[in-house]
C-alpha cells in the first residue's frame, strides 16, 4: 500500500478479506490537514463544520472490503460522505477500476451486525445520513459518538492500482426529530385463493435504480400486478417509506438483493426493517446463515440470475439451500435459457432423488429505469390471499408459473383414470402405468406461438397454438415423472435457440412418491 498508516489486513470472522485503514480522529482539538479550525462556529452556537479529507492507493489482489475509521464526537447532527478515484485506461479486456462505497455506525462492522448505516454502491459519489433524513440509500437517525467506518468496496481494480480519495464532514447542532418509518401492510383485501400477479425484483433510487417509489408504484399499477417486492441492493433503506406507496390494489413486501462477489440472491418479504448481509464470497461459508436468518425473519431465499453477465453475478452457493431460483429476469436472454435447462436439470435430480424435495422457478423483471418493463416477466402464484404467507407458501411450493406480461393466461392440468387431478406445483398420486391426460390451455399469446410440454427426459410434445388454444398429450408416470409447460414466440431465423419465452410453469409431479 502506498498510504504507511494502513493498520492491518485481516478478516472478519466467517468474512471474506477485509483491509482496515488508520482512523480519522476528529475527536482532536484541531483537524490539521482539513483545512478547517476546529471551532468557529457562531458565538454560543455549535462548533463549525470540520471536514478531513484522506487519500491513498489500493493495489490489484486488495481486500474486498476497505474500512476508513472515523472517530465521531458527542454533538454531531450529520455526516456527510464524498469520494473519488481515478479510471485509468486499460487495455481492451482488462478490468478496469470501480469501487463502491457505504458505512457502519459505532455499533461496528461484524457480519451480519446492527452496525450497518447505508449502501450506494457504485451509483453515488456522496452520502449525508441526519436523525431525520438521510440520501436514498442510507439509514436516517442520530448521529451517536464512536467510531464508525467508511466502507470502500474495490468491485475491480486496474493493473496501475486505484487512487481513492474520501472526504468525510461532520456537521454539528440539534440533531433534529428522528424519522418515523412508514411500513407497507403485509397483506391486502385480495380476492381469497386465486392466481395473483407479482414482480419480486426491482431497484429504485435507493440503490442503483433511476426511478422513485412513487413511479415504481405506478408503473406496478399500470402493469396490473397485485404484488411487488422491494430489492434495492444490499440496503433496507426504502422499507420505511414504502407504506404510502402500497394499498388495497397492491401489496408491497420488503425485501432486498444481497449483492455478494459470488452472486446475487433475493431476499423476498423479510420483516420490515430487516437488513441482509452481503460481505461474503461462498469460500466463507456464510450463506447458509443468512439463509437463515431469512427465513427467521419471515422471508424466503431466492437464487437470481445464476447466468448473469456481470462480473460477480454469476451464482456459486448452489441450490441447496434456496426456495426457487430465478430462471426468467428481464427480457429472454440466452443467460436465461442457460438457467432454465440447468433448473431442469435440477428438476431431472429431484425425480431420481424421489425424496419430494424440489426448487421451484419464478420470474421477475430486474427491472432499474426506463426502459426496464415492470412486469416483465411476472411470476402468477396461486395463494389463498393477497398476504405475504400466502404468496410465500406459493412460491416455495411451486404452485406458480411465469407470464411475459399480465395479458398471458395459461393453465396446466393433468387428469388420472378415475378423476383424479392436479395443478401446476402439485403431485398427481396415479400407479405408474395409468393413463395420465396433460391438458394446456394459453390465450393472451400471438398465435404464431409454440406450445412445449417437458418432461424428465425433454420435450415430448410441441405444437403450434391451435385456434382453440388448448392441447391435451397422454402420459404415464412411469414414462412421465414431472410435466411442465413453455410457450415460445418463433425462433429468430438462423438461431439455434428456441424462440423467446412467453410463459413457463413449475411442473406438475406424476406418481405416488
Amino acid at each position: 500500500m502506498d498510504r504507511r498508516d494502513v493498520l492491518k489486513l485481516s478478516a472478519l470472522a466467517g468474512a471474506t478479506g477485509v483491509l482496515t485503514l488508520a482512523p480519522v480522529d476528529f475527536a482532536a482539538a484541531s483537524d490539521s490537514g482539513s483545512g478547517v479550525p476546529a471551532g468557529g462556529g457562531t458565538p454560543g452556537g455549535p462548533p463549525a463544520d470540520r471536514t478531513r479529507t484522506v487519500t491513498g492507493h489500493l493495489p490489484t489482489g486488495v481486500a474486498d472490503f476497505v474500512y476508513l475509521p472515523v472517530e465521531v464526537p458527542r454533538g454531531v447532527r450529520q455526516i456527510a460522505v464524498s469520494y473519488t478515484y481515478d479510471r485509468p485506461q486499460v487495455p481492451p479486456g482488462t478490468l478496469g477500476n470501480a469501487c463502491d462505497i457505504g458505512i457502519f455506525d459505532q455499533r461496528g462492522t461484524d457480519l451480519g451486525g446492527r452496525g450497518f448505516r447505508g449502501w450506494s454502491g457504485g451509483a453515488r459519489t456522496e452520502f449525508a445520513i441526519s436523525a431525520g433524513e438521510a440520501t436514498p440509500g442510507y439509514l436516517a437517525g442520530p448521529v451517536e459518538a464512536g467510531t464508525w467506518h467508511v466502507v470502500l468496496g474495490p468491485y475491480t481494480v486496474a493493473p496501475q492500482g486505484l487512487d481513492y480519495s474520501v472526504t468525510v464532514t461532520l456537521s454539528f447542532g440539534d440533531p433534529g426529530t428522528t424519522v418515523v418509518p412508514q411500513y407497507p401492510p403485509d397483506h391486502a383485501p385480495g380476492r381469497g385463493r386465486t392466481w395473483y400477479r407479482g414482480d419480486c425484483h426491482l431497484h429504485t433510487v435507493y440503490s442503483d435504480g433511476g426511478r422513485t417509489l412513487e413511479q415504481l408504484a405506478s408503473l406496478a399499477r399500470a402493469a396490473r400486478l397485485d404484488f411487488i417486492n422491494s430489492s434495492d441492493h444490499n440496503t433496507n433503506s426504502a422499507h420505511a417509506y414504502l407504506g404510502p406507496q402500497a394499498g388495497d390494489d397492491l401489496l408491497i413486501l420488503t425485501g432486498e438483493e444481497v449483492t455478494t462477489r459470488n452472486g446475487h440472491y433475493l431476499a423476498i418479504g423479510v420483516d420490515a426493517g430487516e437488513w441482509i448481509d452481503w460481505r461474503y464470497r461462498a469460500r466463507d461459508g456464510a450463506f447458509d446463515r443468512f439463509a437463515r436468518q431469512i427465513r427467521r425473519v419471515g422471508g424466503i431465499v431466492v437464487a437470481a440470475h445464476p447466468y448473469g453477465i456481470s462480473l460477480a453475478s454469476q451464482w456459486k452457493f448452489g441450490y441447496d439451500n434456496v426456495d426457487a431460483v430465478e430462471v426468467w429476469n428481464g427480457a429472454w436472454t440466452p443467460d436465461d435459457e442457460a438457467t432454465l435447462l440447468t433448473w431442469d436439470n435440477l428438476l431431472t435430480g429431484a425425480a431420481r432423488r424421489g425424496d419430494g424435495h424440489w426448487v421451484p422457478a419464478m420470474g421477475n423483471s430486474d427491472a432499474h429505469r426506463d426502459p426496464d418493463v415492470v412486469g416483465l416477466p411476472q411470476t402468477v402464484v396461486l395463494a389463498d390471499g393477497l398476504d405475504r404467507r400466502s404468496l410465500q407458501d406459493g412460491i416455495r411450493a411451486g404452485r406458480s408459473w411465469i407470464a411475459e406480461n399480465a395479458d398471458v393466461q395459461l393453465a396446466l392440468t393433468a387428469t388420472g383414470p378415475r378423476g383424479e387431478h392436479a395443478g401446476i406445483g402439485e403431485r398427481l398420486a396415479v400407479d405408474p402405468d395409468a393413463e395420465v391426460t396433460v391438458r394446456l390451455e394459453v390465450g393472451g399469446v400471438p398465435a404464431t406461438s409454440l406450445l412445449r410440454l417437458l418432461t424428465d427426459e425433454g420435450q415430448t410434445f410441441g405444437a403450434l397454438l391451435p385456434a382453440s388454444g388448448a392441447v391435451e398429450w397422454v402420459t404415464t408416470a412411469s414414462a412421465s415423472a414431472y410435466v411442465r409447460a413453455e410457450v415460445r414466440h418463433p425462433a429468430p431465423e438462423g438461431s439455434l435457440l428456441p424462440g423467446p419465452a412467453a410463459a413457463v410453469t413449475n411442473p406438475i409431479w406424476l406418481g405416488r412418491r
